[in-house]
């Protein structure tokens, strides 16, 4: 009777219940979706003592465990004990009282009473909490990718930093008013709408910026200047280069800049600004909040009394009619296009403007702060050589211009005319490559002792002052030229191009002596942008035709031809002509359309319009009077 009691006691200990089972695949499965594989001869119920090793290790160091539990009944409780990290240790001996049966007779219905191993487990509550490490620790089944860190990343133009406050209401009025003006004040063509609609957008742009400084208010005057022109000139070819150097001296005037990086920036960066802007002006817009159903009531009241009173005012008066439809613009497909573009690139200029005075870039470097590596044995081996080589060529002109028409005949087979038109263009391509080597030498070179500034000196001053001849070359060969041929609008151009240049290279020499350059980049542009306005408003087409015609009265010799080709600007010089040239010259001017538009109104056509009122153009052949190779 106690055997079996004995026997039966030791199979409840090492049997395990439905339920136990049932936990310890429960923690199987659930190690094996956190990555976790059991190690070969792990203990313990599922979860125990914190280990992520499961419950019930399968094989038969299992059984061998227990095959031992049931031998040693002490090992057991302490095995027992150890499963279960809830409970604490208890001693051999009780252990040994709870597990040995009563020797007390029992009824037949009186209950057994449990042992430890069949009463129920609580259930084990999973932890975050990493287990300790140990011999027994189980290894992830798959490493962890290590955490990708973003490098910081560098700004955009990080020297030009935007506003950290939204666009303000000024730049919308200032977009808005120069939208306006650019759309319905600038024409298809050259008049004096073109200037009605930069001095509205340079207002706009001023009542945001606030009193210009004194450079920033001759650039925008030059920029104005330019406008002037389309209302000033006729010629076709003038304005688009007058349109584009307004939009250079505008950009200039906001940007600022005296370097080269300065520069070219600058000429740029109204439109650079216009992009940048959106969302600046994007976070202005919604500071503001709602704008309501206000202000576009008040609009379309306003349109509606405009179009009923207007209606019945223009149909009331004729004179009053023509003036309303006067002021409206041709509406049509084309017309309503570029109105449109006309619109958006003025009022995107305007913005950007602003968006430039709120936050300005900083362009300008200072270039004579970094230290040079070009040395003198690196550069001075190659501009000796030029130098040499232009010395020669200036004495070679020298003796051109002391032995005239008959050394150039004798050394070169040519006449003097032909011999000057051969080599122009060839000089003046001198001028401009021999300008970006003294540039390049300057900017590189290394200047730290007294003797590499001397050296410096010496060699690109002495190439200066042989180009500076060269450019006298050039100019008096152009001279020869027009005195052969007469002038033309293209050689006038050139050859103010060639006193540009020999502007630039005086400056240069003067920049040499103290070898610091910081003004050179932005007088060279102010200067040629002062030359081409000048040549504009002494009238290039007025110029060549009075030339022209001068020299027709002295040697009998006339391209009408070509002088046919001129616009209106050269209309009162020709006038001048007897006939027949005069008919010649003036028979496709006689015949061209006046404009309509009060916005394309031009003084220059204007006054050619009165000249040719006041002479008879007659229809007659004609033929070029002109002799000679051109």
């Amino acid at each position: 009777m106690t055997d079996s009691g004995s026997d039966s006691t030791r199979s409840g200990d090492s049997a395990e219940s439905p339920r136990e089972e049932a936990a310890r695949r429960r923690g199987y499965r659930q190690f094996r979706r956190v990555g976790y594989r059991p190690v070969a001869g792990g203990g313990g119920p599922a979860g125990s003592g914190g280990s992520p090793d499961p419950a019930g290790v399968v094989g038969g160091e299992a059984a061998g465990d227990e095959g031992k539990a049931a031998a040693e009944p002490g090992a057991a409780v302490v095995a027992e004990a150890a499963g279960d990290g809830a409970k604490p240790a208890a001693s051999a001996g009780d252990e040994t009282k709870a597990s040995k049966p009563s020797d007390k007779p029992r009824a037949a219905d009186e209950p057994t009473a449990p042992t430890p191993n069949a009463l129920p487990r609580p259930a084990q509550v999973a932890t975050a909490t990493p287990p300790p490490s140990s011999p027994w620790q189980a290894q992830p089944r798959h490493l962890a990718a290590p955490a990708v860190v973003a490098a910081p990343g560098v700004p955009f133009l990080p020297w030009w930093k935007p506003p950290t406050t939204g666009a303000p209401g000024q730049v919308m009025v200032a977009g808005l008013v120069a939208g306006l003006a650019g759309a319905l004040l600038a024409p298809p063509g050259n008049g004096v709408g073109w200037f009605l609609a930069g001095l509205f957008g340079v207002g706009a742009v001023l009542f945001h910026a606030g009193k210009p400084g004194v450079e920033r208010a001759l650039w925008l005057a030059g920029a104005l200047a330019f406008l002037a022109m389309g209302f000033l000139r006729a010629a076709e070819w003038v304005f688009p280069l007058c349109v584009l150097a307004s939009m250079l001296c505008g950009s200039i005037a906001m940007t600022g800049g005296r370097t080269v990086r300065g520069l070219v920036f600058g000429a740029l960066g109204v439109g650079l600004a216009a992009f940048r802007s959106i969302p600046w002006v994007a976070k202005g817009i919604s500071k503001r909040g709602p704008i309501g159903i206000r202000p576009f009531a008040s609009v379309g009241v306003a349109a509606v009394l405009l179009l009923v009173f207007g209606s019945l005012l223009a149909g009331a008066d004729k004179g009053f009619n023509n003036f309303l439809e006067s002021l409206v613009p041709d509406l049509e497909v084309d017309g309503f296009v570029r109105m449109v573009f006309f619109g958006v690139v003025a009022a995107a200029g305007a913005i950007g403007a602003c968006y430039l005075v709120a936050a300005p870039p900083e362009i300008d470097e200072d270039v004579e702060a970094k230290p040079g590596s070009l040395r003198l044995k690196d550069y001075g081996l190659p501009v000796g050589v030029l130098v040499l080589l232009f010395t020669g060529f200036v004495g070679t002109q020298l003796a051109v211009l002391f032995g005239g028409e008959a050394y150039v005949m004798r050394t070169a087979g040519v006449t003097f005319a032909e011999y000057a038109r051969s080599g122009f263009w060839q000089l003046l391509w001198v001028t401009i490559l021999t300008l970006g080597v003294i540039t390049g030498v300057a900017r590189f070179a290394v200047r730290k002792t007294a003797r590499d500034q001397l050296w410096l000196r010496v060699l690109l001053g002495s190439l200066a002052v042989l180009t500076l001849v060269i450019v006298a070359s050039a100019l008096s060969r152009m001279w020869f030229y027009q005195q052969a041929y007469g002038w033309t609008v293209l050689r006038l151009l050139v050859a103010s191009c060639e006193v540009w240049l020999a502007v630039v290279y005086l400056m240069v020499i003067a920049s040499g002596i103290s070898l610091r350059a910081n003004w050179l980049p932005k007088a060279i542009v102010a200067t040629g942008t002062a030359f081409f306005l000048a040549v504009v408003v002494l009238n290039p087409e007025r110029v060549v035709a009075d030339y022209n015609v001068t020299r027709f009265e002295a040697t009998r010799k006339i391209d009408t031809v070509y002088l046919s080709r001129l616009s209106e600007d050269a209309v009162p010089a020709l006038t001048r002509l007897p006939e027949p040239q005069r008919s010649c010259a003036l028979r496709w001017l006689k015949n061209r359309v006046v404009e309509q538009d009060w916005r394309e109104f031009n003084l220059a056509r204007y006054t050619a319009g009165k000249s040719l009122e006041s002479v008879a153009v007659t229809e007659v052949t004609c033929e070029s009077t002109y002799s000679g190779e051109r």
